[in-house]
């Protein structure tokens, strides 16, 4: 049997009408055959099944339709065409203002939103508590919402979205407002809601969150569905399409590395092609190469070895690498222009050979290592290579575990302070 389907778009549109001056609307309103708009396709033909359970990550550029595509699934929106079916409860956390009052105070808004959620007076009242602790926004929770700042709001919408125990949660760049710290809360609460199987929507414009939180990506462009598939592999693909926008390239061109001597062919790359990375390799402690597929020990102490190669002159440029888990989070990286190593002018057709040595205290696991070019003038990328080489990590031969994804040394001591007495609890005499 296939998965149950929470959230399921079939064929789905939205249209919108554009008018160059707003008499142009009222002309349209009282002279139904006279057409004053241009017709514009905010989504297009969206086709969507999302599994119940299963924490999706919506990235894509301004304007690109998400949130359109999140109003219509939370009900906020009508489709122009198509089918949307959505299955359980939804608590939806969209564009910062909506479903409050300004005017009814935070104590109000909660239990005016919980009654629209299906919940009942007695319902909310027990969740109440959870929530004001939640938003930690004090007295405040008794003002009128308009004299709430941005942050006071989102703390109280963003409580009300995760304690009313939803089966579809949808939050739209809310958590970009709060500070750091209940962001940190946020993120906790959000993981503990998509563990327990509620089927989450998460839009944000950062790949490190949508990699860390979700399961399975969407990248919306023009109103389309562009791509789907692994957190990692779409938001590679995002951030392809923003670096070959910026260069006024055709969408995702790429180019292949063929070059015999390194050990990654057939790799994906982006950037402008004035420099290219032509050779990639790592060397273990000996300082041999460590193959195309490296195997290091816990902690080893290794040297990339990077060489570019410049097709047009360059004042100077700045080279980098990044080493990231499986999900595609940077866990160790750094670029000559933060090592206060400068690379100068470089002539057309002159070859650099850039050496990093660190160690490697990482959690037993693969990881896969990203290195990029770019001008120092411009910050313009000319070569970007995402997963130039994959690399596994053995456990300690101490038989120490690693609890996180980096060991770092830590001295512990232990000072004796003396004996006390003890209390005795009279009732165990």
């Amino acid at each position: 049997m296939g998965e149950e389907i929470a959230i399921s778009l079939h064929s789905v549109s939205k249209r919108y009408k554009r008018y160059a001056r707003p008499i142009d609307r009222l002309q349209e309103l009282l002279l139904p055959y006279s057409c004053k708009g241009n017709e514009f396709l905010a989504l297009r033909d969206i086709n969507l099944d999302i599994p119940k359970g299963q924490t999706v990550g919506i990235i894509g550029r301004n304007g690109s339709g998400k949130s359109t595509m999140l109003q219509i699934i939370a009900g906020t929106l009508t489709p122009t065409f198509g089918e949307v079916i959505v299955k359980g409860r939804v608590s939806a956390l969209l564009e910062l203002g909506s479903g409050f009052n300004p005017e009814f105070t935070g104590r109000q808004n909660v239990f005016f939103n919980g009654r629209l959620l299906g919940l009942s007076q007695n319902e909310i009242d027990s969740k109440f508590d959870d929530i004001a602790a939640f938003a930690d926004i004090g007295d405040f929770i008794d003002q009128p919402v308009k004299t709430y700042s941005s942050g006071m709001f989102v703390r109280l919408a963003f409580a009300v979205a995760v304690n009313v125990d939803p089966e579809v949660l949808i939050v739209d760049e809310a958590l970009a407002v709060g500070d750091i710290v209940f962001q940190h809360r946020c993120m906790r609460r959000m993981r503990a809601l998509m563990d327990s199987g509620v089927t989450t929507l998460f839009v944000s414009h950062d790949a490190a969150a949508i990699k860390t939180l979700c399961n399975w990506a969407v990248m919306i462009h023009d109103g389309e569905i562009y791509t789907t598939g692994a957190p990692n592999d779409v938001t590679i693909t995002y951030l392809k399409l923003l670096t070959d926008l910026e260069l006024g390239l055709p969408p995702l061109k790429q180019e292949l590395i063929n070059d015999k001597d390194n050990h990654n062919e057939n790799i994906a790359r982006r950037g402008s092609g004035k420099a290219r990375i032509e050779k990639v390799k790592m060397l273990n402690h000996l300082g041999e190469d460590a193959g195309d597929t490296p195997v290091f020990s816990f902690n080893e102490e290794v040297t990339l070895v990077v060489e570019i190669q410049a097709y047009e002159k360059l004042k100077s440029c700045i080279l980098g690498f990044y080493i990231c888990d499986k999900n595609g989070n940077e866990i160790i990286g750094t670029n000559t222009f933060e090592e206060n190593v400068k690379i100068q002018q470089l002539e057309f057709r002159q070859r650099v050979v850039i050496k990093f040595n660190f160690k490697l205290p990482l959690r037993p696991a693969s990881y896969s290592l990203t290195v990029a070019g770019a001008e120092n003038n411009e910050a313009l990328t000319f070569d970007w290579i995402d997963n130039a080489m994959v690399f596994q990590i053995l456990p300690p031969k101490t038989g120490k575990q690693i609890y996180a994804l980096v060991d770092h040394p830590i001295n512990v001591t232990l000072e004796n302070v003396g004996w006390v007495e003890a209390l005795r609890n009279p009732t165990l005499n």
